[in-house]
């Protein structure tokens, strides 16, 4: 699912990775402190495979509700790469885009749900860890 965002001037001040929860805890500058699920983050990647390279072209990503972490990898002063349990491993999450994703985490969780049952998708609930 295709998310556009805009510049911030606000960077991270920490990144943990919670992997009992799959929870990904970013800090950033401003106070700001977010909470992203790993199933969310992997929905709403910035790579090609999922976003194409157009608009009209996003590909639905369904069937992520189990999908973890399994590494963050710093890309320079910029961005992180995630690794996810699925093999993925081709977004690159701005501090724009994962501001933007966690300032807005409630509408598009609540759009990319609406976009799955549209879709005819039944989603299952995540495995407790």
């Amino acid at each position: 699912m295709r998310v556009t965002a805009k510049p911030i001037n606000t960077h991270p001040t920490e990144i943990k990775l919670h992997q009992v929860s799959n929870i990904i805890e970013i800090s950033f500058d401003d106070g700001s402190v977010f909470q992203l699920p790993s199933e969310y983050l992997r929905v709403y990647t910035p790579s090609a495979e999922a976003v194409g390279h157009a608009p009209g072209q996003e590909v639905l990503q369904v069937g992520k509700e189990n999908v973890a972490i399994k590494e963050i990898k710093p890309i320079g002063n910029y961005a992180i790469a995630l690794v996810f349990s699925d093999g993925h491993d081709s977004g690159i999450y701005t501090w724009d885009l994962l501001y933007k994703l966690g300032a807005e985490y409630q509408t598009l969780w609540a759009n990319y749900l609406h976009n799955l049952e549209a879709a005819g998708y039944k989603r299952k609930e995540p495995l407790q860890n």
